[in-house]
């Protein structure tokens, strides 16, 4: 029957139901479980009528894999009625062939070995056999209990350090190498029906379909397609060298070729480097005297205060540089907070020097529209030349400062004659200015930008009839231009009139203003509008 795939816990009890049975606790990560199981598979086969053999690995029964009290991987195990009877650990199949021998003599009489034990009758005999004095393997155990004990002493400070000291543990076993070798023929134990297929059925040659399974992963079809690649070789047909084989008395990593004395040292080692391809060795690893225990454990001892020692003095440095860091970082944020607040400071004094000079302007412009009202007062028998209109102080005609003082006048609903006033283009930059000197809500500047417009939109489209008409009546006219004084004497400048005959809501362009004039006033209304407020 062939190597039976256990899935779960519950599938592993009814496995162990009934007639006697074999199972192989077993690992994935596990390197000697994983070479192991092509001979397994093997054994099973040949076992077919005598044993059942299963094989179990430990993360499929999780927890439940304490109750069989496996410690090592892999683990052999008979059971009687779902009772153990002994166990093999390793990959010793010597042993474990003893064990179904003894099982099917019907001789169960032990009743299953301690935790971590191994079967002692059956490693004592196959020594005697070979030749080999058995050891005192309550003394190895007494050993390694000995070895704990002396790591539990250790200060709690190393355990931070145990990996150096696990390291320095296994370094210092002794290995011996033990020549109880003996030569084994490979070709033993293939498969009589394989073989047959591969040289009956196929017309292989004996030798040539031995070394196929042997090179091969045990399948027929592996064996052909290595015979396939290798049929061309020299030595494609010599013979096959038997191999040289010995007591298992330790293990060895084949990734790192380091000699680990028992299968917990390997599982240690497995654990810290993640190794997983390992094998049986026959070199014996010699256990320190106790002598050699105690300078071992006072060099770890030393070794893991120096480390300690070490770690605390770096700390040390960190800690004061981390501390120099965050002085500096303080210092750093201070003198950056210091110069906001500086420039913040600044920026607040200079504000108010700008509010202050502005008020001061200000001031200063309406103590002179006083003075002038003042003097217009007393010429006109304390009449100004203004009207309160219905949107509040809107006069109704600017009062334009010429040679005879005289301009333009409304005065209601009368008809009264005027006399026609005439702007003169050489005072275009006192009418600028004046308009200029208006800072309150900055209304100066807004009558500059209308005035650019329109001797702009002249300058810009001299064949366009409605910029050369400008509404006194538009609201932007009304409330923008017309109350600044030196504004419509400004548009009157560059040659826009009153036309005769039409009335007095519109100023056309002459068709001869002076197209140069026109030009030099946009420039000046755009410089003054530049330096406006500053």
């Amino acid at each position: 029957m062939p190597l039976h795939e256990i899935e779960s816990a519950e599938a592993l009890k009814a496995f162990l139901e009934g007639s006697t049975a074999l199972v192989c606790f077993s690992a994935t990560w596990c390197g000697p479980c994983k070479a192991s199981k092509p001979t397994l598979e093997a054994l099973a086969d040949e076992m077919e009528n005598k044993i059942k053999i299963g094989i179990v690995y430990e993360h499929t029964l999780g927890d439940t894999i304490h109750e069989y009290k496996v410690r090592a991987f892999p683990t052999y195990i008979s059971f009687e009625q779902g009772i153990e009877k002994n166990r093999v650990e390793g990959a010793n199949f010597e042993g474990i062939r003893e064990m179904i021998a003894e099982s099917k003599g019907s001789s169960f009489d032990s009743a299953g070995q301690s935790l971590g034990g191994s079967n002692l009758s059956a490693r004592e005999a196959r020594l005697a056999r070979l030749g080999v004095p058995t050891t005192n393997t309550e003394d190895e155990n007494t050993d390694d209990v000995e070895m704990k004990d002396a790591k539990a002493d250790e200060e709690p400070a190393a355990a931070t350090k145990e990996d150096e000291a696990d390291a320095t543990m296994e370094n210092s076993e002794q290995c011996i190498p033990v020549d109880d070798k003996e030569e084994v023929d490979p070709t033993e134990s293939l498969d009589k029906g394989m073989l047959e297929q591969l040289t009956s059925s196929m017309g292989f040659s004996l030798l040539r379909a031995q070394k196929g399974l042997l090179n091969s992963n045990g399948s027929v079809e592996g064996a052909i397609e290595w015979i396939m690649q290798h049929q061309d070789d020299e030595d494609i047909d010599d013979p096959i060298q038997p191999k040289t084989a010995g007591v298992a008395r330790s293990f060895k990593c084949n990734e790192c070729g380091k000699i680990l004395s028992n299968m917990a040292n390997l599982e240690l080692h497995a654990n810290k480097t993640g190794h997983s391809d390992f094998e049986e060795s026959t070199t014996e690893v010699k256990p320190l005297t106790e002598e050699e225990k105690a300078a071992k454990i006072q060099e770890i001892k030393d070794l893991l205060k120096a480390k300690r020692a070490e770690r605390e003095e770096a700390e040390k440095v960190d800690n004061v540089d981390r501390e120099k860091q965050r002085r500096f970082m303080g210092k750093e944020m201070a003198k950056t907070r210091e110069e906001m607040e500086r420039e913040q400071r600044k920026r607040e004094a200079q504000q108010r020097k700008r509010e202050k000079d502005a008020f001061k302007r200000e001031r200063e412009r309406l103590r002179a529209e006083l003075a002038r009202d003042k003097l217009e007062r007393q010429k006109n028998k304390g009449k100004l030349k203004s009207a309160l209109g219905a949107d509040g102080y809107n006069p109704s005609i600017i009062q334009y400062d010429d040679q005879n003082n005289e301009g333009d006048e409304d005065t209601g609903e009368s008809a009264v004659a005027k006399k026609k006033f005439k702007a003169d283009p050489s005072k275009i930059d006192s009418y600028i200015e004046k308009v200029s000197s208006y800072r309150a809500g900055g209304d100066g500047g807004k009558c500059l930008k209308i005035l650019l417009a329109y001797v702009s939109n002249v300058v810009n489209n001299p064949e366009e009839t409605k910029f050369r008409t400008i509404n006194m009546e538009n609201k932007a006219f009304k409330n923008k231009v017309k109350p600044f004084m030196g504004a419509k004497a400004l548009l009157m400048a560059v040659g826009f009139q009153k036309p005769e005959g039409i009335g007095n809501e519109v100023l056309v362009l002459n068709d001869d203003a002076d197209h140069d004039t026109l030009v030099e006033t946009k420039t000046k209304l755009e410089k003054a509008l530049e330096n406006y407020g500053k």
